[in-house]
């Protein structure tokens, strides 16, 4: 008989397979590794948000040009800044951020901040040579550069001589490098307007305009303007300041520099009609230059203080004194813009009122007295103190002013002469051999000296008037268009 082996009917016997239990040790193994490498920080956990990219040289750069064309040029300064930082090996980038520091250095109101955007602007294009000794673009930005620094105001005259050579010799060398290069024809055009070649530099910037991509170069059009100013061609120096604008219509120093020739033109207008037309076109770029930096968001004092020597100009100044006191709000510490505002009271006969603000300009003042200079501060405004300025070819004209009027308000009971001499003495010794200078300083002894030895009663029988000695149309600051 056959017997049969019973079956499994409720169970398998297990069998173990080895691939599968190797399969499972190695997920496990994995699976630790996986998890020390997440908390070590090799590994980063799924759906955390992307980091921020670096942004390349070019972004920033971008952003620069944008910010120029915008006319923000302090936040063009910024961009270009940072893409140097990514690449100091660049020298286009570093030669265009000399460019942009050149050009924002005529929004800027006193000597020193001049002077110090304008070595900034040196020392970057000094780097885009390092890197591109061959490049003719760069060494043209060099020969702008140079011939901006040469200021006598700003360097002396044996410095802004050495820069103009300078200067020159750099134009030459772009040209030898590229003879067709538009923008080293159009700045050795503006640099030989400087050495009063005006016959060659008319020849170089008409070159420059015959260049294909003359039309589309601000700088072209606007050297073209200097050069037609330095001609007394003030209304064809007016079409190129438009054309300039026309290419570049957010640069406000463009519409200061043809709103200066308006009112050049209409200072020289036989017809008083005629004038009070051309002052009232050289307003209308001024207050467009105003509105351009409200549009952008730019406190620069630079339009009004041109609105108000417009105003000043036409004898309207209360005007004058209103635009002054609105620069001050955007820059309550700039010492330039008191003397200004002192000037303006001059000229208006506030005599008393000059001074304050005079004394801020020459020795400085502090925080309350900056109020009482302006006409008063908003409320909750302390006021700002300020660092009189340095005595130059710039600054004289609020010495001697100041020295004038300090000396005809004095009387015995209220002698303002110690300090009205000591002030008219350092311009006497700072301008010996100026004959207009040397009469107003005179004049102002003469009244101390007066005050000095006559009697009491003569001394205050006849008030002194502040102008005596002095010229009918008081100097003002040539730096402010």
């Amino acid at each position: 008989m056959n017997v049969y082996p019973r079956r499994e009917l409720f169970h398998k016997k297990p069998r173990q397979n080895i691939y599968r239990l190797f399969l499972m040790v190695v997920a496990i193994l994995g699976g630790i590794w996986l998890i020390r490498q997440v908390d070590q920080g090799e590994i980063k956990p799924l759906f955390l948000p992307t980091p921020t990219s670096t942004r390349s040289t070019d972004s920033y750069a971008l952003e620069g040009d944008a910010q120029f064309i915008a006319g923000n040029l302090d936040d063009a300064i910024t961009a270009y800044r940072e893409a140097v930082r990514v690449d100091s090996t660049n020298p286009q980038v570093w030669a265009k951020l000399a460019r942009i520091q050149a050009y924002s250095s005529a929004l800027l109101t006193t000597d020193p901040d001049r002077l110090a955007r304008l070595t900034d602007a040196l020392g970057s294009i000094d780097e885009a040579v390092k890197l591109a000794p061959d490049d003719s673009t760069v060494h043209a930005i060099r020969a702008f550069v140079l011939d901006w620094n040469a200021n006598p105001s700003l360097v002396g005259d044996k410095q802004a001589q050495a820069y103009l050579t300078e200067a020159e010799q750099e134009a030459v060398r772009a040209l030898q490098l590229n003879n067709q290069n538009t923008l080293a024809l159009a700045f050795y055009a503006e640099i030989l307007v400087d050495q009063q070649k005006w016959t060659q530099a008319e020849q170089y910037i008409l070159q420059a305009l015959e260049r294909e991509d003359a039309d589309s170069l601000m700088d072209v059009h606007r050297v073209y303007a200097y050069v037609l100013e330095s001609l007394g061609l003030y209304n064809q120096a007016i079409q190129e300041y438009d054309t300039a604008i026309a290419i570049s219509p957010n640069l406000t120093f463009l519409y200061l520099r043809a709103g200066a020739n308006y009112r050049r033109l209409a200072f020289g207008s036989l017809n008083e009609e005629s004038a009070r037309v051309l002052y009232e076109k050289s307003l209308v770029y001024f207050e467009k230059a105003a509105i351009i930096n409200e549009q952008l968001g730019v406190r620069d004092p630079i339009p009004y203080l041109s609105i108000s020597k417009t105003y000043s100009q036409t004898g309207d100044y209360f005007a004058a004194a209103l635009n002054v006191q609105k620069a001050l709000d955007y820059d309550p510490g700039n010492a330039d813009t008191y003397g200004q505002l002192g000037i303006v009271f001059f000229k208006s006969r506030n005599y008393e009122g000059s001074i304050p603000a005079l004394k801020c300009a020459v020795r400085g003042c502090a925080a309350e007295e900056s109020c009482e200079a302006r006409g008063g501060c908003n409320e909750g405004d302390p006021g700002t103190a300020v660092t009189g300025l340095a005595l130059s070819p710039n600054t004289v004209v609020y010495y001697y002013t100041y020295g004038s009027v300090l000396a005809a308000l004095s009387r015995p009971k209220d002698n303002k002469c110690g300090e009205a001499m000591l002030i008219l003495d350092e311009v006497a010794a700072a301008f010996p051999g100026d004959s207009d200078i040397a009469g107003i300083v005179d004049a102002g002894r003469a009244i101390c000296v007066s005050l000095g030895t006559s009697s009491g009663s003569a001394a205050t029988s006849s008030p002194s008037t502040p102008e005596a000695g002095m010229t009918d149309a008081t100097p003002t600051p040539t730096a402010i268009p």
